[in-house]
């Protein structure tokens, strides 16, 4: 019999802060890419150099993540998700304030510190707080980190039209700041809590296959972060230099472009995880990938409509691997390390980005478009495809409540991914 889930408030309560967590998340790590468009002409500084500045952030969003997972399995989820709210905002006021580039790189560097915190332990919260339709919560969690994304494009093409570059860090600086405090007064109040953890059940396939999954799953991760990364990174530049007669030099303009392939993608992980919690996972994944390498083969060179629709279905398949691909880390580790696991995950995933960035900035520096981008991003994503066809069979998570009984007759009886 499965564990007793969180109690319903409390879990839906779950659910709404690390949807919202996911959504901030994902709209300050695209934000830069739309400020940099103004910043090219006020500060005088080449694009490629200007994207730089956020290299290091990226970097520390991977490299932060594992002692944020580890802190999220040793002291609070809610409350390091508390943190990271408050310190995301704080940190984004102070990238608004920056007058020169060192001091917007300082404020960068502090945000992926602050943005490292989601990911390990928001997603590892949602996985323990759910013992049904885990890719059904995952999905809709997926859909907010879309949002997020589609809505950078949005809040600061917008704001930075209306009242400049500061004013959008800013305003979703304080909102983010405004929902720590809220999520501190559930908390304190009693109505947060952590799920208790319990004992994991042996995998299907043995301890080894279990191992060799989580190996495996390091690698397609990786792949797909690089793919992910780096066309989140170009898309506004691709935008502003291929849909220039529908975007009119407008930075609005090409945000509005950005939040459609995006909100596109949100949309699809409710299918996505849908699929998941029917399906068999590896199935699902693989078919993700399928997806991508030739849209991204036909994205080298698209232009106008057909790029927009290219990038769309690009987008919706990469994040529509992301309930599948959690679900099956989450059956590769056992319970307690869930937000080790998922730090792990994020090192790798967020670790992808400041790759991403130097090769965006690199191969337009060197050819002044992005044509050789996708088709290096297309063989990483054969490359995934034969990574995932590896994968063993595991235990789909939540599937059984371990005890006495002999854990092979509990592994016989659970369903396999």
């Amino acid at each position: 019999m499965m564990a007793d889930a969180m109690p319903p408030p409390a879990a839906r309560y779950a659910l709404v802060f690390s949807c919202l967590g996911h959504a901030y998340m994902h709209l300050f790590a695209v934000y830069f890419f739309l400020v940099v468009l103004p910043l090219e002409g006020e500060w005088a500084m080449p694009y490629h150099e200007l994207i730089e500045l956020w290299t290091f952030g990226s970097l520390l969003v991977g490299a932060m993540a594992l002692p944020a997972g580890w802190l999220g399995d040793r002291w609070s989820a809610p409350g390091m998700l508390v943190v990271f709210f408050l310190g995301l905002g704080g940190a984004a006021i102070l990238c608004g304030l920056a007058t020169t580039p060192s001091a917007m790189w300082a404020g960068l560097c502090l945000l992926g510190v602050f943005a490292a915190i989601y990911h390990p332990v928001g997603v590892a919260w949602l996985v323990r707080s759910t013992t049904s339709s885990r890719g059904k919560a995952l999905g809709i969690n997926g859909i907010f980190g879309s949002a997020g994304v589609a809505s950078a494009g949005l809040v600061a093409g917008t704001l930075i039209d209306l009242y400049g570059w500061r004013m959008a860090f800013f305003v979703p600086g304080a909102l983010s700041v405004v929902t720590g405090g809220v999520m501190l007064c559930y908390l304190v109040g009693g109505r947060l809590i952590d799920k208790p953890t319990v004992h994991a059940a042996t995998p299907a396939d043995g301890h080894a296959g279990q191992m060799r999954a989580f190996v495996l799953l390091l690698v397609t991760m990786f792949g797909g972060a690089i793919i992910y990364q780096a066309t989140q990174t170009a898309m506004p530049k691709v935008f502003a230099l291929r849909l220039a007669d529908l975007v009119g030099g407008s930075t609005l303009g090409v945000g509005v472009f950005v939040a459609i392939v995006y909100g596109c993608a949100g949309l699809t992980q409710v299918v996505s995880g849908h699929l998941a919690d029917r399906f068999d996972l590896k199935r699902v994944y693989i078919a993700t990938f399928l997806i991508q390498v030739p849209v991204l083969w036909v994205t080298a060179s698209a232009t106008g409509f057909s790029l927009v629709a290219a990038s769309a279905v690009l987008v919706m398949a990469n994040t529509g691997s992301l309930p599948a691909e959690n679900m099956l880390l989450a059956a590769a580790t056992p319970e307690r390390r869930h937000g080790v696991a998922f730090g792990i995950k994020f090192v790798l995933a967020f670790g992808a980005a400041p790759v991403a960035i130097r090769l965006v900035a690199y191969i337009n520096d060197v050819t002044g478009e992005f044509t050789s981008l996708f088709l290096i991003l297309a063989a990483v994503g054969l490359g995934v495809v034969v990574a995932s066809a590896l994968l063993p069979k595991l235990q789909r998570p939540g599937a059984v409540a371990p005890g006495p009984p002999d854990s092979n007759v509990l592994a016989e009886r659970a369903p396999t991914l």
